[in-house]
């Protein structure tokens, strides 16, 4: 019995050992895999979602809601190793930025009375160099939304407004970070000069 007892222990240790080593070996091959995909996505050219490389490490920015700076802000600080700077602060860009609402009419009921507004909002955008060097040339992004209206929740409707240009405002941010990332260089060649973007023709109607 001494010596089953023996056996039996001695083979729970080794099949300890050799679980452990296998785990570790697992492990490892986890690791090596991981970083072969990391490196081939890299290869090709892959980013990670929320990882820019700005030509600019410094960046002020001129004009400008508090909510969408504060956004601008996160985004920019959060997806790169840039940092926004005020413009007394040697930036090496500067972005300058001015925004408006809009609404009309969007349709009518059988009895003539408004049942469907348009929001529209538009952020107008430039970024020169810190010597003047023209980075984005005048540029403009134009977004719009659809909004129900009833004269009987006029306050409901009118906070919904206020969320849907708030909404407009943070998509407007969102493709701004996109754009300065095609900015490559604080000192672009003739041919690298990058073209203003303006919407050619009206939005389409927003869906509901």
């Amino acid at each position: 019995m001494k010596i089953l007892e023996d056996v039996l222990s001695g083979k729970a240790v080794s099949l300890s050992s050799t679980n452990t080593k296998t785990k570790r070996a697992i492990s490892r091959r986890s690791i090596l895999t991981l970083a072969c995909s990391a490196v081939l996505l890299s290869a090709c050219g892959f980013q990670l979602r929320g990882q820019q490389d700005y030509a600019f490490k410094r960046l002020a920015i001129s004009g400008g809601t508090p909510e969408m700076l504060g956004r601008l802000q996160r985004v920019v600080e959060g997806g790169s190793d840039t940092v926004i700077v005020k413009v007394s602060e040697k930036p090496d860009a500067i972005l300058s930025l001015t925004g408006g609402n809009g609404m009309k009419t969007l349709s009518l009921n059988a009895q003539g009375v408004v049942q469907e507004y348009e929001l529209d909002y538009n952020l107008n955008y430039s970024m020169v160099g810190a010597d003047g060097t023209l980075l984005i040339p005048p540029s403009v992004i134009s977004l719009n939304r659809a909004l129900t209206y009833s004269d009987q929740f006029t306050l409901a409707k009118g906070t919904e407004a206020q969320t849907l240009y708030r909404d407009m405002q943070f998509d407007a941010v969102d493709q701004l970070t996109r754009r300065l990332a095609v900015v490559r260089s604080l000192h672009p060649a003739p041919s690298e000069a990058l073209p203003g973007i303006a919407p050619r023709a009206p939005l389409p109607v927003p869906p509901l």
